[in-house]
């Protein structure tokens, strides 16, 4: 797979990957213009009247998330820890029409969590979705990670995600109103060889995902999961070149669209297009969970079998 030969013998360009037909770079992102105009597959007042809060919405996923559920009426409720980036954000769902609320903070303090919660409803008075979407992590030898890069990653991507689901159902339950909680999460499952961080707290978030859904159900809360493959975005520049190959290692053989993303959001977010479904993991990533396989450092040579 590294030397850009698909199946079938095709030689396929490397400097590009292929999405839906189309040659795409695979570190591009779409412009806001291009989100608010995409065909969508949910009428236009699904979430109208709602309030969505959508952690790190100012990056590429976030971005497409606030945008379509701000396109389908609701009114959205931001985070994230770069201020000039939440004003970029604001000012582009302003000029969609779209109602904003941000504010600046990092979910790995649960403080400033609670926080972002009794401002958002002090402002807007409800909150009906929220989208745990804010993550991050970096590829690295496992043996070379340290104990600050592990702790980062692990308290973002899991401990944020906790902080966050925590603090919507206690507003909920309190409030008697319940709500929708989607996680945006990987493929686990299988090997993650170069983000054994990642790999640890994706896997923990979908087992704490499970085992709310089931506690909290009685509150009429419902807890989802959005398994993401490799999607076009500027953050796939973070891997080394030599992880390029595995970008389109799935069934579909190209990269998912971060309005794949945000589609799959909008299900799951809405009481009324699927208000039976708890608990669920919904993979978003081209078949990558049935077949497929990531090296975010590259493919070693002990791996690699001749033809």
């Amino acid at each position: 797979m590294s030397d850009g030969v698909g199946h079938g013998g095709e030689t396929r360009d490397p400097g590009s990957i292929e999405s839906g037909g189309e040659t795409h770079d695979p570190y591009a992102a779409r412009s806001d213009a291009e989100l608010a105009a995409l065909p969508c597959a949910f009428r236009d007042d699904l979430f109208a009247g709602q309030v969505a809060l959508v952690t790190g919405g100012a990056g590429g996923i976030g971005r497409a998330i606030c945008i379509l559920l701000g396109r389908l009426g609701a009114t959205i409720v931001t985070c994230g820890r770069d201020q000039a980036k939440l004003d970029r954000l604001a000012g582009s769902l302003d000029a969609l029409g779209i109602a904003c609320q941000t504010r600046q903070m990092t979910i790995r303090d649960p403080e400033q969590v609670g926080e972002l919660f009794a401002a958002a409803y002090d402002r807007q008075d409800r909150i009906d979705v929220v989208v745990n979407n804010a993550g991050g992590q970096f590829a690295l030898p496992a043996v070379e990670l340290s104990p600050g890069g592990w702790s980062a990653v692990v308290e973002t991507n899991l401990y944020g995600t906790w902080y966050v689901m925590q603090a919507a159902a206690r507003e909920w339950i309190a409030r008697t109103q319940g709500g929708s909680i989607v996680n945006i999460g990987t493929i686990t499952g299988r090997g993650s060889v170069g983000i054994p961080h990642t790999a640890a707290a994706r896997a923990g978030a979908q087992g704490l995902a499970a085992s709310l859904s089931v506690e909290w159900a009685p509150h009429r809360i419902r807890i989802n999961t959005v398994a993401v493959g490799v999607v076009r975005s500027p953050g796939l520049r973070h891997y080394p070149p030599e992880a390029r190959p595995s970008f389109d290692h799935n069934p579909q053989r190209r990269l998912g669209d971060v309005h794949d993303v945000a589609q799959a959001v909008a299900f799951l977010g809405s009481a009324e297009a699927s208000g039976f479904i708890t608990g669920e993991v919904l993979h978003v990533a081209g078949g990558g969970q049935v077949w497929g396989e990531y090296w975010a450092l590259g493919k070693p040579d002990w791996f690699r079998v001749d033809d």
